[in-house]
């Protein structure tokens, strides 16, 4: 099957291109083009094109868990991704027993080829190498220092799909493990955590290379010891994951790191748990009940912490641009190419490029989500 796109704009990666055409053969992408090709033309007039959307930090959707380790759920997550805008994902664990995690990553490795919709990517690691004071809606009684043998057995049971684990830095070895465990390719973050600047700063020279959702569960910024939020403001060569819903980040914060980062160094995620595109109620995240009202979900055991989000990527892409902290271009672009390069998948995901699946959306003015494209083939709108 070959056909031409046309729309009013492109959002190509390296550049954005005003009309033109670009092609579709076989499920894959071709040049752009601005000449007018002899091809059959889908027509979008006036709409934008972009990369489908990746989401690198997710943990549940339509009443379904990452933990549950149902491969029927995680095929309706993938599907349901769809209408997100979402066309690449990494599936993310909580901190649980070593045992649970084991058979999750089985799971979800042994079912990879047989789930439809969004394509899952990898698997992303969220503990339980964490530290108790910023635990968020992760359960401390599983909390551990880092292990290199326990995450090989984990990578095994995987059969290599883990490409992202996020860690405490001043957990004891959590250099050594960076070193080991950033050098066999996987992405290490640090978040959930009360570390000093200089204890994250050592993990980013061993190797680690993102902060998780930056400012929650983290050490603050102090004008005297910059903490974990100063160290994801300031070091060079980190991408700082971002959730913004409103609630998890005021918008004048998401302002000062998109002004002192820019926004090539931040990856748009939702860390949504299960009640995504699921009514108000009472849901269960990891072993925590949880209440979900006016857009959050949090914990119901007098803490008042936010248990994850609701947040749907299409919306965070919006969000930002509607704050006026980034353009339509910087948007996406911090929802695809970015997320997925942080992540390590970037050679799968998150571009529009010759050669590469032809996965993208189709969007109007106002970022509002028309369609999405895997493969070249309409599976929303």
């Amino acid at each position: 099957m070959e056909y031409y796109i046309h729309a009013a704009k492109f959002f190509l990666g390296s550049n954005v291109e005003m009309g033109g055409y670009l092609p579709v053969i076989d499920g894959k992408f071709g040049r752009y083009q601005k000449e007018k090709p002899t091809g059959k033309i889908v027509d979008y007039g006036d709409q934008w094109i972009a990369p489908g959307l990746v989401d690198t930090h997710i943990h549940g959707l339509l009443n379904h868990d990452v933990m549950d380790a149902d491969a029927e759920g995680i095929d309706a997550m993938s599907k349901g991704l769809l209408e997100c805008g979402v066309t690449s994902w990494l599936p993310t664990t909580l901190t649980a027993s070593s045992d649970q995690l084991k058979q999750v990553v089985q799971t979800i490795s042994d079912h990879v080829d047989d789930f439809e919709g969004a394509k899952v990517q990898g698997i992303h690691f969220e503990g339980p190498y964490y530290t108790e004071k910023h635990k968020g809606a992760q359960n401390p009684k599983y909390f551990e220092n880092p292990s290199v043998d326990e995450f090989h057995a984990w990578q095994s049971a995987a059969q290599g799909m883990i490409r992202k684990i996020s860690i405490a830095p001043e957990r004891d070895g959590a250099v050594e493990f960076t070193a080991k465990i950033s050098s066999e390719g996987v992405v290490v973050a640090l978040g959930h955590s009360d570390a000093t600047f200089d204890q994250a700063k050592a993990c980013v020279e061993a190797g680690a290379t993102m902060f998780t959702h930056t400012f929650n569960g983290m050490s603050g910024l102090n004008h005297r010891e910059p903490g974990m939020a100063g160290a994801a403001m300031s070091l060079d060569g980190v991408t700082d994951e971002l959730i913004c819903d409103g609630r998890h980040v005021n918008p004048y914060v998401v302002k000062i790191l998109m002004q002192t980062k820019t926004y090539q160094n931040v990856a748009l995620v939702t860390d949504c748990m299960k009640a995504g595109l699921m009514p108000d109620g009472d849901y269960i995240l990891g072993e925590f009940p949880v209440k979900v009202a006016n857009g959050t979900a949090r914990l119901t055991d007098g803490s008042n912490s936010l248990a994850g989000s609701i947040l749907l990527l299409k919306d965070a892409v919006k969000n930002v641009v509607d704050w006026n902290v980034a353009t339509p271009e910087q948007a996406i672009t911090m929802a695809s190419a970015n997320a997925a390069d942080s992540a390590g998948v970037g050679d799968q995901c998150g571009h529009i490029l010759p050669g590469r699946d032809a996965d993208f959306i189709v969007l109007d003015h106002e970022l509002n989500l028309n369609k999405t494209y895997l493969d070249g083939v309409k599976v929303f709108g």
